[in-house]
């Protein structure tokens, strides 16, 4: 079994994805952030569109739910702890959950914080992980509704995935999230490397998605709550809380003016 992933822009800075599972041709758009785009990309693939997977009740990730129902019929899945926010959803999920596309399995996961009830999907036989505003490109999501201590939790989930795992983000927002790394960990060579790869990726109009979890755990501040350097860089000492340090830093990047 094996899928093919479609990225594509929505809306100003969101990704849009298909997953496209080969052996069934079964499709699933990863969020609705933009009905249009989402069409628009099925159709230059020669897809058609059956399932949505929701990860959060955000509306750049939500919107295009009424126009798909109603233009394709698609089935609409999303987390259960978020069923009041979300109008359209057809099948409830939670922790633990797998959710099949065709041949093609994903893994729940609940990863709270940026919302309270926000989950992400991993494929599990390709290792792919959409994981929407939880965890992005050298960054997470701005924690609007939980508390440090359960996002970092659901961080350290993903954190425990394979290596070689890909992300697929829900915002293009890594160079700005490169900028503020720098300010927390400039002397780390894994990140200077590649936030000048995403420099000259977006200088050339290029994606900085897909990312593999090997990367961002070198060097995503966030990620690396528990280490040393990003406790020094907010004010605390060695072997303190990576609960602490990781609220640090996120009040630190709210505040970012680089």
């Amino acid at each position: 079994m094996s899928i093919l992933i479609d990225i594509f822009p929505a809306r100003s800075d969101n990704y849009g994805y298909l997953v496209h599972d080969t052996a069934t041709g079964k499709t699933a758009a990863i969020d609705a952030p933009d009905a249009k785009a989402i069409k628009e990309a099925a159709a230059r693939r020669g897809w058609t569109l059956s399932e949505v997977f929701i990860t959060h009740h955000h509306t750049d990730h939500v919107e295009g739910i009424p126009v798909l129902k109603r233009d394709l019929g698609v089935t609409v899945t999303g987390p259960e702890g978020e069923q009041s926010k979300i109008l359209g959803l057809d099948v409830l999920v939670k922790a633990g959950d797998t959710v099949k596309l065709g041949e093609s399995e994903f893994q729940i996961m609940e990863t709270p914080g940026h919302t309270l009830g926000h989950i992400v999907y991993f494929e599990t036989a390709g290792r792919h992980l959409f994981s929407a505003d939880a965890l992005f490109s050298l960054g997470v999501g701005r924690m609007f509704e939980g508390q440090p201590g359960p996002m970092w939790a659901g961080l350290e989930q993903l954190k425990a995935l394979p290596d070689d795992t890909l992300i697929y983000c829900g915002h293009e927002y890594t160079a700005a999230n490169a900028a503020f790394a720098l300010a927390m960990d400039p002397k780390n060579a894994a990140l200077n490397i590649r936030a000048a790869e995403v420099k000259r990726m977006r200088a050339d109009g290029r994606y900085t998605i897909p990312v593999s979890l090997g990367m961002e755990k070198a060097t995503n501040p966030f990620l690396r709550s528990d280490q040393p350097v990003l406790a020094k860089a907010v004010g605390l000492a060695p072997g303190a809380d990576p609960v602490d340090v990781f609220a640090k830093l996120r009040k630190a990047k709210d505040e970012f003016k680089g």
